[in-house]
C-alpha cells in the first residue's frame, strides 16, 4: 500500500484517470461480450443435460468437469499462446472473452440444468401429453417456470465473470487490472501503488456490488415467498 497517503500519487492517479476509465470500458465490454457467449454454451449444454439423447449428456458431463476443474488462467494462456504459435491468433480481448465465456458456460449450463431439473416430473409429462416436442417442452413449458431459480445463481455467475476478466493481465490485456499494472509500473506513472489499485478495486466495487446485491435480494424473496405459499398450502390442508 506504498504512498496511499500521498497527495503526489493521488495527484498522480487523477492525471491519468483516462487511463482508468478506458480500462473499465474494456472490462465491461469483454464481460459482456464473454457473458453472451457463457449464456449460450449454457443454455446448449443445459438442454444437452436434461434431454434423453445419452451421448448429448456425457458430452455436457464431460465439458463441465474439465473446464470447471481446470484454472481460468490456464484456459486463457492455452488458447491465446495456443493461438498465437499457430499463426491464429484472434488477438488478446477476443481470446479473453472466448476463455471466459467457455469458463462460465460450463457454470452456467450447471445453473440451468439444475433449474430445469427442479421443476416436477409431471410438468414434463403434462407437456409431452398436450403433443409438444422437447425443444417445444421447454420453451413453452419448463423453461418459463425455471427461470425464477435460474437468474439469482446466473446473476452470481455474471459477478465472478466480471472478476475473472482481471486474470487477462497474465497475456498483457487492456482491461482494468492489465492498465493499473502498466501504470505502476510505467516509467513515468511508476510509484502510486496504493492509489491505483485502490481506484482499480472501487470501480469493480461499484460495478459488482449492486449485482451481488440483486442477487442476493432476489434470492431472498423467492424463499419467502415459497415460504408463503407453502405456509398457506399447509393452512388450507389443516
Amino acid at each position: 500500500m506504498s504512498g496511499i497517503f500521498s497527495e503526489s500519487a493521488w495527484l498522480k492517479v487523477w492525471t491519468y484517470r483516462a487511463t482508468f476509465l478506458h480500462g473499465l470500458a474494456t472490462t465491461v465490454e469483454t464481460a459482456v461480450l464473454a457473458i453472451a457467449l457463457a449464456l449460450a454454451i449454457g443454455i446448449i449444454l443445459g438442454l444437452f443435460a436434461t434431454g434423453h439423447i445419452r451421448i448429448l449428456k456425457v458430452i455436457a458431463r464431460i465439458y463441465v468437469e474439465f473446464v470447471q476443474n481446470t484454472p481460468v488462467m490456464l484456459q486463457i494462456c492455452f488458447l491465446y499462446y495456443l493461438l498465437a504459435f499457430s499463426g491464429h491468433s484472434i488477438g488478446i480481448i477476443p481470446a479473453g472473452i472466448v476463455s471466459l465465456g467457455i469458463y462460465h458456460g460450463a457454470y452456467m449450463a450447471e445453473v440451468i440444468r439444475a433449474g430445469i431439473e427442479s421443476i416436477p416430473k409431471g410438468q414434463f409429462e403434462a407437456a409431452r401429453s398436450q403433443g409438444f416436442s422437447y425443444f417445444g417442452e421447454m420453451y413453452y413449458i419448463i423453461l418459463p417456470q425455471s427461470i425464477k431459480i435460474i437468474l439469482p445463481p446466473m446473476v452470481n455467475q455474471v459477478v465472478n465473470l466480471i472478476k475473472n476478466t482481471s486474470c487477462l493481465y497474465i497475456i498483457g490485456g487492456t482491461d482494468l487490472i492489465s492498465l493499473t499494472y502498466s501504470f505502476v509500473t510505467g516509467a513515468t506513472t511508476g510509484g502510486a501503488y496504493g492509489p491505483a489499485y485502490l481506484v482499480s478495486g472501487v470501480l469493480f466495487f461499484i460495478i459488482c456490488f449492486p449485482l451481488s446485491k440483486l442477487a442476493s435480494t432476489w434470492e431472498a424473496r423467492l424463499k419467502q415467498r415459497d415460504q408463503r405459499i407453502y405456509t398457506g398450502e399447509g393452512m388450507n390442508n389443516a
